[in-house]
């Protein structure tokens, strides 16, 4: 029974020099903390202050528009314009010029007997073929890589066309 007891006052005592020792200040600072602590977290707090943004993000910030309304992607025009007169055949379902983005439904072209439906991208400023990606869709399927070069080809052709028509204005 005595030496339980003992047992229980050496784990007391030793568990508060342990913790006594991690505030830094002796058994007056046993709860508050010494003043190097206090000093060490003030500077970790103002580390923190001017490394850190003011707002930091969170998951629910995929959900929103996080760019400012003011950003938005450059589209060369001539692209832009090719696009809409060489797949003029098919039914547009959604336009945005401000990313770029072209969506058409199924449409048969002139003198041709598979639908198709496509989808365009134009990310860039340059008249360039980097600047254009096409995808094309068949009711089976995507479309011959042969068909989608074909579009790219014309839509490219008709975008220098207009730049040259441009230019001699």
């Amino acid at each position: 029974m005595v030496y339980s007891h003992a047992l229980r006052i050496t784990a007391l005592c030793s568990l508060t020099l342990v913790l006594t020792g991690c505030g830094g200040g002796g058994f007056g600072g046993f709860f508050q903390g010494g003043d190097r602590s206090r000093a060490a977290a003030a500077e970790i707090h103002a580390r923190e202050r001017v490394s850190s943004p003011q707002r930091t993000s969170t998951v629910w910030d995929l959900f929103t528009n996080a760019q400012p309304p003011s950003v938005t992607v450059e589209v060369n025009r001539y692209l832009w314009n090719a696009s809409l007169e060489v797949l003029d055949f098919l039914p547009v379902q959604t336009v945005d010029p401000f990313s770029g983005v072209i969506v058409t439904g199924f449409g048969t072209p002139p003198g041709g007997g598979r639908a198709y439906r496509a989808a365009i991208l134009v990310n860039d400023p340059a008249l360039d073929a980097r600047s254009l990606n096409v995808a094309l869709m068949t009711n089976s399927g995507p479309a011959s890589r042969e068909t989608i070069r074909a579009v790219e080809d014309a839509i490219l052709t008709r975008a220098r066309q207009l730049r040259i028509r441009d230019r001699g204005l």
